[in-house]
């Protein structure tokens, strides 16, 4: 038991003895209360009735009756007294009872007769004191006996008896704090200290869940450790997220270094050449820098879910130019080719027989960083460009739809495998169709992923009927 447990059982234990002591307490007073109790002097209706009979009794039974009748009389409790002052049954009276029953004979009422005490005259002229008790405790209950009341067997106390119930239920009382305080205190530190475990086990680099096994729902603490288990989940997947993108990154590079080497090589080797040696390194090294701005725009994004940089932008406009950049690259417009490279021989042999078709509804405002946004529906069409059948067409159109901005591009190329089909936005990531052919590192669809994302909006990519992939972007409306 760690001391966490050790608190919670004792901050709980000392709550339930107070909880016994404080009852304990009571009932001592009470009993003490009891033991205490003085007869007070009864001066209500019962009273005149009993004294009443009493009278009558005296007057026409004289005292062997009025004996007879104190004795079976036990509520309300009656004492008579003769002239020498002794009761006539031999019960001792307590002074102070006494004391009140003359103060009460001493004083009369408007109606002339006298409450809780009186005089009573027997048959002879025998002058008698009578008075009525309410009394409770111990020492009523020894009073209320009278010359009835039966001794009790030798060495009994009911005294004793009373206190041992009492030490037996409050041991009682104190075993069940006990017992329910061990299980509280279980209860709640038995969550925590697996926790601890689960925390001590990410310090030591194991990020696999395992608070949740076993736990059911129903308390805070339980959820807490689930949202422990989701948190250590997301940071493996985060960990091995960066591995993964470091040995990509590395493998990435590795390709255009060992080439600029090789280029280098010959230059040593063979003077005459140098211009094609040149030609060769200032390639990789373009290809390189290219790779290195997408890793570096790719790491932005990750840093930070928020674009700093927000401004008024027609997305229309913008799709349109990036399509207009397309075509150059296509063949479809005159002029020399510029824009968007197409990388390889066989790429650029695909994109010169695609037809790319444009259709807007008219102006779309959004509210987004120009860049960013130029960026990921570049990177976007790009693909579709580079992966689209010879002699197809390429669909781009931008519409407003229910307050939502929607971006759709379509192509007709080799389209993605169903099973790579939630990984295509991942960093690094081709398709078997794309690995040869043409060229790219596989950074695209990732960056439009995080800039769309940034921007509060969504990016779906799904197969068509017949071959080819759609792409939808979903962006809010400024």
């Amino acid at each position: 038991m760690g001391r966490l447990f050790w608190k919670f059982f004792i901050s709980i234990l000392l709550a339930q003895v107070a909880a016994t002591i404080g009852i304990g307490g009571a009932f001592w007073l009470r009993d003490q209360a009891r033991q205490r109790a003085v007869p007070v002097l009864e001066t209500g209706p019962p009273a005149a009735i009993a004294l009443d009979a009493a009278g009558a009794t005296l007057r026409h039974g004289g005292v062997a009756a009025l004996r007879a009748m104190l004795a079976d009389l036990h509520r309300p409790q009656v004492y008579v007294l003769d002239q020498e002052r002794r009761e006539l049954l031999g019960r001792p009276i307590p002074p102070d009872l006494l004391l009140e029953a003359e103060r009460e004979l001493g004083n009369r009422f408007q109606d002339g007769g006298w409450r809780g005490a009186r005089r009573l005259e027997g048959p002879g002229g025998e002058r008698y004191i009578a008075f009525v008790s309410r009394q409770s405790g111990r020492g009523a209950d020894n009073l209320r006996g009278g010359a009835r009341s039966d001794p009790p067997p030798p060495g009994f106390d009911p005294a004793a008896r009373r206190r041992v119930g009492q030490t037996v239920a409050i041991g009682a009382a104190v075993m069940a704090s006990l017992l329910f305080a061990a299980l509280l205190a279980w209860y709640f530190s038995r969550p925590i200290r697996a926790l601890r475990s689960a925390f001590e086990a990410a310090a030591a680099g194991d990020l696999a869940p395992r608070f949740g096994q076993g736990t059911k729902a129903g308390d805070e603490l339980n959820d807490l450790g689930r949202d422990f288990d989701r948190m250590s989940a997301r940071l493996q997947a985060l960990m091995d997220g960066q591995r993964r993108l470091l040995h990509d990154v590395s493998h990435e590079l590795r390709s255009p270094l060992a080439r600029l080497q090789a280029a280098v090589g010959l230059a040593h080797q063979r003077p005459d050449n140098i211009a094609g040696s040149l030609e060769r390194i200032e390639r990789e090294s373009m290809r390189m820098d290219r790779l290195i701005g997408e890793l570096l725009t790719l790491s932005r994004l990750e840093a930070s879910a928020n674009v700093l940089r927000r401004e008024a932008v027609d997305l229309a406009e913008l799709v349109d130019a990036i399509v207009a950049d397309a075509r150059f690259e296509a063949g479809n417009d005159a002029g020399t080719s510029a824009g968007i490279s197409a990388g390889t021989s066989a790429g650029q042999g695909a994109a010169a027989s695609l037809r790319i078709a444009f259709d807007a509804d008219g102006p779309v405002p959004v509210a987004g960083d120009p860049d960013l946004l130029w960026s990921a529906l570049e990177n976007v069409v790009r693909n579709a460009v580079k992966h689209g059948a010879a002699g197809q067409q390429v669909e781009v159109s931008v519409r407003a739809d229910g307050g939502r901005a929607v971006v759709e591009v379509l192509d007709r190329g080799p389209g993605i495998a169903p099973q790579d089909l939630p990984a295509i936005f991942q960093p690094f990531f081709r398709s078997g169709a794309s690995r040869t052919g043409v060229d790219g590192h596989g950074l695209g669809l990732a960056i439009a992923q995080r800039v769309v994302q940034a921007h509060d909006g969504a990016i779906v990519a799904t197969n068509r009927d017949g071959g080819g992939l759609r792409v939808t972007i979903d962006l809010p409306l400024a």
